[in-house]
């Protein structure tokens, strides 16, 4: 099954709503990037200053299935207080944890706390090796296909789709999800790589019709299921 998952990049919590209520009329679902100022090098809601981060509620989200991608140094706290306040999905990075032990220990906490699916995300230039211990412990893997995270609008890497069918020969049972500059020109090929979930920004948030541009990516990434 293909998902296209729209993403925001929410400042504060009016930022939030704002986000949800443009989402909401053609989507089901949405994608939150979370930036700490450390892993990624801006700070957006709920931390206000680096690592830090204040109480808040998904209240604004209401309705829509939430998935929240930590580009967190330190995603233990932060993907419970999520799981605690209704997310869906948490994904972590691998590279945010210690240790294998932590990142399994943490997954299963987010889980515990109530996130009914959990995942690791990967930057685009960590070798795929490092998941080997993680891939029974997780619901997905979610790829960079980007080579600098925290900013909507950073240029695709042409090398994406073969590093995502390599994960996907690798571990064929994993659900791979991509995320960082998915548009119609290349989803298709991210597809045929063997991705099926996608976290698109600005391909949808700066058309000048945010219904059709996700209807269309969706029917493109369909389409290049049958071939």
């Amino acid at each position: 099954m293909i998902e296209i998952i729209p993403t925001y990049v929410p400042h504060d919590s009016e930022d939030l709503a704002l986000g949800a209520e443009k989402v909401r009329t053609f989507a089901s679902n949405i994608h939150i990037d979370v930036d700490d100022g450390i892993f990624a090098p801006h700070i957006t809601w709920p931390y206000v200053r680096e690592g830090v981060f204040d109480p808040f509620d998904l209240a604004a989200l209401a309705a829509l299935d939430v998935e929240i991608h930590l580009m967190v140094a330190q995603p233990r706290e932060i993907g419970m207080a999520f799981a605690r306040a209704g997310a869906l999905r948490i994904l972590g990075h691998v590279e945010a944890f210690a240790s294998e032990d932590e990142a399994h220990t943490t997954l299963k906490e987010w889980r515990k706390e109530g996130a009914s699916e959990v995942g690791l995300g990967i930057l685009l230039g960590t070798p795929l090796e490092v998941l080997d211990h993680h891939r029974y412990v997780v619901d997905s893997v979610h790829m960079m296909s980007i080579a600098t995270i925290g900013v909507q609008g950073i240029p695709y890497e042409p090398s994406a789709p073969e590093r995502i069918r390599a994960l996907h020969e690798r571990y064929p049972d994993i659900l791979i999800g991509v995320d960082g500059g998915v548009s119609p020109n290349n989803i298709a090929d991210l597809v045929r790589a063997g991705a099926r979930r996608f976290g698109v920004g600005s391909a949808i948030s700066k058309s000048d019709n945010p219904k059709a541009a996700y209807e269309s990516i969706k029917a493109l990434a369909e389409s290049a299921t049958e071939r």
